[in-house]
């Protein structure tokens, strides 16, 4: 019976597994053989997924491989495995930022566009990528766009590496002065977030400011807005500002107030609320008032 030739690797130690690891390695040969993909199983030191046959130890990437691995070895090991494990000059590795400045001058493939966005966008999308994603294979540096990227690459770097880029290439990105742009870009690129976010807590606010205009209420409620969150600022400025827009609003509330407690009829003063004559009397002092700095 095949299963006599092969038990659960369980209480074998790491050392002796290293020692007598099979022809893949620590990479899945399920993985290999079914999908031509590279599963490094040597990223975690769990053995649950390990097995030993003819003597050698595997490691799968997961239960549902080594469940096909138990059930029939011998199509995934030599000679009936369709696929043998790369030379180690042929396996992809991945690159820190120290060793990519170690190999300079040598520049990276396809001018360090990514492989992967490439050949999944039938090889017409290209984008320049993060640095962090750097990997090696058949001694040549690529670049991928983000870590999944990568990731597929490691897996299957014979899908990806032999590519060739269009003779036409889109601009490089270059950083752009925000005051360097025409005044709607600036406004779009620059303001246009928290502008929105102030005009949008006008809206909601309705404020209307004692002897000021509808329009100009909204514009000085705006602009302190703007100022008590502008994130450029000081936290001293922001700070100061938020006071100056609380302050703003608590007189815009006066309207709403003495409209409710403003009756037709003269009250006497011990017949009024409590703090109604205060609140009339700072009404009035309104008049000539600066509404930000008064």
């Amino acid at each position: 019976c095949k299963k006599e030739y092969m038990q659960m690797y369980r209480k074998k130690t790491t050392k002796e597994l290293i020692s007598r690891l099979g022809e893949f390695g620590q990479f899945c040969p399920v993985s290999l053989a079914e999908t031509n993909e590279l599963l490094d199983c040597s990223v975690t030191d769990s053995l649950e997924f390990a097995a030993e046959f003819r003597g050698h130890y595997y490691k799968m990437s997961s239960q549902e491989k080594l469940n096909k691995f138990l059930e029939n070895p011998e199509l995934y090991v030599p000679p009936l495995a369709p696929h043998a494990l790369p030379s180690a000059d042929m396996l992809p590795k991945r690159l820190t930022l120290s060793e990519l400045k170690s190999r300079f001058p040598k520049c990276a493939e396809l001018q360090g566009y990514c492989p992967v966005t490439y050949r999944d966008g039938q090889q017409s999308e290209l984008y320049l990528v993060i640095v962090s994603c750097i990997f090696l294979y058949t001694h040549n540096e690529y670049i991928c766009e983000q870590p999944s990227n990568e990731l597929c690459v490691l897996r299957s770097p014979m899908k990806y590496w032999d590519q060739k880029l269009p003779h036409k290439l889109p601009p490089l990105r270059e950083p752009i002065s925000l005051t360097s742009l025409p005044l709607p870009g600036y406004l779009e690129q620059g303001i246009a977030a928290p502008l929105i976010k102030a005009m949008n807590a006008a809206g909601c606010l309705k404020p209307k400011f004692p002897f000021l205009s509808i329009r100009r209420s909204a514009l000085v409620y705006i602009a302190l807005h703007l100022k008590a969150f502008n994130p450029n600022s000081s936290e001293y400025t922001r700070k100061k500002y938020k006071k100056k827009m609380e302050q703003f609003v608590e007189r815009c509330e006066l309207i709403t107030y003495l409209g409710a407690k403003m009756t037709r009829k003269y009250k006497e003063p011990q017949f009024r609320a409590i703090d109604f004559d205060h609140k009339l009397q700072t009404f009035l002092s309104l008049r000539n008032i600066n509404p930000i700095n008064g």
